[in-house]
């Protein structure tokens, strides 16, 4: 009986200690998702607390659906994120391969490649609205003093280049994501292909387009993923640069979720908005981990 009771305590162990993470986690995530679903089936407004209780079904996202802010907001978002990623793909493959190939001084190197991601969004936000500032920023005394233009250039007030500079400050602060995950994949790759290549009489670009891009894919495939999620929710970089302006032309999804809670106190709305958002992030994250598996097949590696 006793060792019965005993066993019984030993199997229970693992799970009374995994009781308070669980705990955490019902209160800090589940909860509050399970209220903001039912919020955005809801005609809720902050400024009305009783429209929380009024059910309406799908009402919130047929009509976000049939709003052209909306679509505007999503295809920009989708175009943020492609430029974004690839941009950083390219520089960060480049930049892995500058450094795979210093001999001296590389521990350096990667440690110098590492600071922009570990700035938080809002300060490269600031910093970056300091640079193009029109009146004091950095950018446009530089071009002025080199004689360039004989005028402050409107980075931030033209809807073109507002975006421009949004898309160079994203890139400058996740490329070292790309640099370090590439740079880990040369380190990992065998020698033997390379040398075996060689041999044959491959040239540089033969080598690189057939053996080492090829190898380099999963790493590449991870590093999107992991920065889909961030660019598909990007929300401080924006709100701190530009705040969706001018004229809402450079407001992207969550920008568009937060203005539409907190400014207009449409909450049900807002959310019904950040679910959709939330698709196209699972939906970007399914596509590059589909990625993945063919590239990893293409290696002969396991799924």
């Amino acid at each position: 009986m006793i060792r019965a009771l005993t066993t019984r305590r030993t199997e229970l162990a693992p799970f009374l200690l995994l009781l308070p993470a669980v705990a955490t986690m019902l209160f800090v995530v589940a909860l509050p998702l399970i209220f903001s679903l039912w919020t955005s089936l809801t005609p809720y407004k902050l400024t009305k607390p009783n429209t929380l209780y009024d059910f309406i079904g799908l009402t919130n996202y047929i009509r976000i659906f049939g709003d052209w802010d909306f679509w505007e907001a999503f295809l920009r978002t989708i175009a943020f994120l492609t430029v974004a990623i690839n941009v950083e793909f390219a520089l960060g493959l480049g930049i892995a391969l500058l450094i795979n190939k210093i001999t001296w001084g590389q521990r350096g190197l990667r440690t110098i490649m590492m600071f922009p991601m570990m700035f938080s969004p809002i300060l490269v936000g600031f910093q970056f609205k300091f640079l193009f500032n029109d009146h004091i920023g950095v950018v446009n005394n530089a071009l002025q003093s080199l004689g360039l233009t004989d005028q402050a250039i409107p980075w931030l007030v033209d809807a073109k280049l507002a975006m421009f500079s949004i898309t160079l400050a994203e890139v400058w602060m996740s490329t070292s994501v790309f640099a370090i995950l590439l740079l880990a994949g040369l380190f990992a790759m065998p020698r033997d292909p390379l040398e075996a290549a060689k041999v044959d009489g491959c040239n540089s670009w033969q080598v690189f387009r057939h053996i080492t891009l090829p190898f380099l894919m999963p790493f590449a495939y991870i590093a999107m993923a992991i920065r889909s999620l961030d660019v598909a929710r990007a929300y401080d970089l924006v709100a701190v640069m530009t705040d969706g302006g001018p004229a809402g032309r450079t407001e992207l999804l969550w920008t568009l979720v937060a203005r539409v809670g907190y400014d207009e106190a449409k909450m049900g709305q807002a959310n019904a908005m950040a679910y959709v958002s939330t698709i196209l992030s699972v939906l970007f994250t399914w596509y590059f981990y589909r990625k993945l598996v063919a590239a990893r097949r293409y290696m002969g590696g396991a799924e």
